[in-house]
C-alpha cells in the first residue's frame, strides 16, 4: 500500500536565507549552530542579556528565545510571565533597514508591531527592543567617514545604509543595559563608487565596536576573506590573529556549504570571543562535507591558514618561515601587480606601427604598443618572463561541484619584447626561455598551488599570496612526484594536497 506524502512545513526563515547575496540572512540551523558554542547555562540565567546588532530576520533572537522559554521554566513557571521577562529584559536588537526591523519585530515578536493585539508579549511602543535609531553618514569628500560608503553610490537608494551600530549609537546608553552576549550576522561590504567596482569591508568595524562595548561573549558569522585578504583588513587580520580571547573557529571553504545560495568568495566563518579567557584557538574546517579540528595558536603565520592539514605541510616545505616571512618563497622573483604600468583596459592596436614596437598582452586579445608607453618595470621587457592572472580560477573563490580548486587561471610565457596590463603580474625575469618555461612547469603542480592556496582568500592573486610556495631551481622541470619526494610528505599528506587541487595541463 503506498505511504501517504509527508507534509513539508518548512521554516520561512530558512526560506529568506536563500533570498538575497547584498544582505546574507542567517539560516536557522546556522543560528542554532552559533548558540551552541555558547555556555548552555547562559540560557538558564534570568540575569543573561543578548545584543544583535544587525538584525536582519530576527533570526538569533527568535532562537535564544526559544532556548529562555525552555530554560527558565524552573524560575517562571507561568509562561506569560516568563515571555514577558524574555523579551523585555533580555533580548535586544538593532535592525539594520527598516525592512529587517518589520521582518525582525514579525519573527520575535509574532507581530510587527510589538504594541500590536498579537504581539506575544506587550509593549507600550511598536518597536518593542528592536530599534532603527536615525542616522546619517558622515560625508568627506563623497565618502562616509564612519563606514566608508560612497555617497554617490547610495544616492538613488531608498535606504541610506547608516547602520546605527557603527555610526555612533551605543545600544547600551539607548538600552540602558549592559549586554552579557553579542551575536549576529553584520553586512558584509557597502561600495565605495571607485572605477574598478570594488567594494569596502564593514564587518570588522561590527566586530570592533563589539569588543568594545566589552560584553562576557562575542559571536558572529562574517567572510573568511579577513585571514589572508579584503581591502584595508590588515590592522583588522594582526589584531585577530593575535586576540587569544578568540577560543573557537569554525570555517567553510565553500561558503555554499553554510549559505547554500550565496556566493561569497573566500568562504564564511564564525567564532566564540570570551572576555574571561585566553589560551588557543579550536579551529574547525569544514570542506567537502568533512571535518578537521585542532586547538592551535591563530597567529602562526602572518595570513591564517585554513586547513589543518596544511600547517604540517608549510612547516616541511618553510621551516623557518615563522621567523622570516621572506625565507625561501617565490615571492622574491614576482613583480609589483601593475609590472607595466598598462592599466587593464589598454588593448593596443591591431599591428605594428614600427619595428620597436612591444607585442601587448591584455585580458582580450595581443596588440601592440610603443616602447615608451610602458611607464616601469623596463627590466622585464627584454626577458623571458611568466604572465599570470590576477584572478583566481574559480567563480568567487569557491571550489568546482566535485569539491576541487584550479587556483591559477592562465599562465603565459611571454618571450623578449612581449608587455602585459594589469591584469597580469609576472613571475621570473629570466635570460633562457627554458627556465621560463619551468616556471610555468612548476606552477601548474598540484603542490605548488596548493601552497598557493593557503594564502588566498578572494578572487584576486598578488605577490604576497605566494607566501607558502618555495623557491626552486628553475634549471630543470619540477613534477609533482619530485616535489613530494623532496619534502619528505607523507601519503596522507600527498592524499589531502591531490584531494583539493585539480591537476592543471601545462
Amino acid at each position: 500500500m503506498e505511504q501517504p506524502e509527508t507534509k513539508r512545513n518548512p521554516d520561512v526563515l530558512e526560506c529568506l536565507a536563500n533570498l538575497s547575496n547584498d544582505e546574507v540572512f542567517t539560516p536557522p540551523r546556522v543560528a542554532n549552530a552559533m548558540l551552541d558554542l555558547l555556555p548552555q547555562e547562559l540560557f538558564r540565567n534570568p540575569k543573561t542579556t543578548f545584543l544583535d546588532p544587525c538584525c536582519k530576520s530576527g533570526i538569533f533572537l527568535r532562537e535564544i528565545a526559544k532556548r529562555l522559554i525552555v530554560g527558565l521554566e524552573p524560575v517562571f513557571p507561568d509562561l506569560q510571565e516568563r515571555l514577558d521577562h524574555i523579551f523585555h529584559k533580555q533580548l535586544f536588537g538593532f535592525a539594520i533597514t527598516e525592512l529587517t526591523a518589520l521582518t525582525s519585530r514579525r519573527t520575535v515578536y509574532c507581530t510587527k508591531l510589538a504594541n500590536g493585539e498579537y504581539a506575544i508579549s506587550h509593549f507600550d511602543t511598536p518597536e518593542g527592543n528592536i530599534l532603527l535609531p536615525s542616522v546619517e553618514h558622515v560625508w568627506v569628500d563623497g565618502k562616509c567617514h564612519l563606514c566608508g560608503a560612497s555617497k554617490e553610490s547610495l544616492k538613488d537608494r531608498a535606504e541610506s545604509h547608516a547602520y546605527a551600530f557603527i555610526h555612533g549609537v551605543n545600544p547600551e546608553r539607548l538600552f540602558d543595559m549592559k549586554f552579557d552576549v553579542i551575536i549576529g550576522n553584520p553586512p558584509y561590504q557597502l561600495a565605495t563608487g571607485s572605477i574598478t567596482g570594488q567594494a569596502t569591508p564593514i564587518y570588522d568595524k561590527f566586530i570592533t565596536l563589539s569588543k568594545q562595548l566589552n560584553p562576557q561573549f562575542l559571536c558572529m558569522i562574517i567572510p573568511s576573506r579577513w585571514f589572508a585578504g579584503g581591502m584595508g583588513l590588515e590592522d583588522f587580520r594582526t589584531k585577530m590573529l593575535n586576540d587569544r580571547h578568540i577560543l573557537k573557529l569554525v570555517d567553510f571553504s565553500n561558503a555554499k556549504d553554510c549559505f547554500p545560495e550565496s556566493s561569497i568568495g573566500g568562504g564564511v566563518c564564525y567564532f566564540l570571543w570570551e572576555r574571561d579567557k585566553v589560551g588557543d584557538c579550536s579551529v574547525e574546517n569544514i570542506h567537502k562535507g568533512e571535518k578537521s579540528q585542532q586547538i592551535r595558536s591563530l597567529s602562526e603565520y602572518p595570513v591564517f591558514v585554513r586547513y589543518n592539514e596544511a600547517r604540517c605541510i608549510i612547516r616541511k616545505v618553510l621551516p623557518n618561515l615563522q621567523k622570516d616571512p621572506n625565507c625561501g618563497n617565490l615571492k622574491s622573483i614576482i613583480s609589483p601587480l601593475s609590472p607595466f604600468g598598462l592599466n587593464s583596459f589598454e588593448r593596443g592596436s591591431e599591428s605594428p606601427a614600427k619595428p620597436t614596437d612591444l607585442r601587448l598582452l591584455s585580458s582580450k586579445r595581443w596588440g601592440y604598443i610603443p616602447r615608451e608607453s610602458v611607464t616601469q618595470g623596463e627590466q622585464y621587457i627584454d626577458k623571458w618572463k611568466v604572465a599570470i592572472s590576477k584572478v583566481t580560477a574559480e567563480h568567487a573563490n569557491e571550489p568546482d561541484k566535485q569539491g576541487f580548486f584550479k587556483v591559477i587561471t592562465r599562465m603565459v610565457l611571454l618571450k623578449p619584447r612581449e608587455v602585459c596590463t594589469f591584469s597580469y603580474f609576472l613571475i621570473g625575469c629570466e635570460e633562457t626561455e627554458t627556465r621560463a618555461k619551468n616556471i610555468i612547469k612548476y606552477l601548474s603542480t598540484r603542490f605548488a598551488r596548493f601552497l598557493l592556496l593557503q594564502a588566498v582568500s578572494s578572487i584576486n592573486l598578488s605577490k604576497d599570496k605566494f607566501l607558502f610556495v618555495p623557491l626552486q631551481d628553475f634549471s630543470k622541470p619540477w613534477t609533482d612526484a619530485e616535489l613530494y619526494a623532496k619534502y619528505g610528505l607523507t601519503d596522507e599528506e600527498v592524499a589531502f594536497i591531490e584531494r583539493m587541487v585539480k591537476p592543471m595541463e601545462v
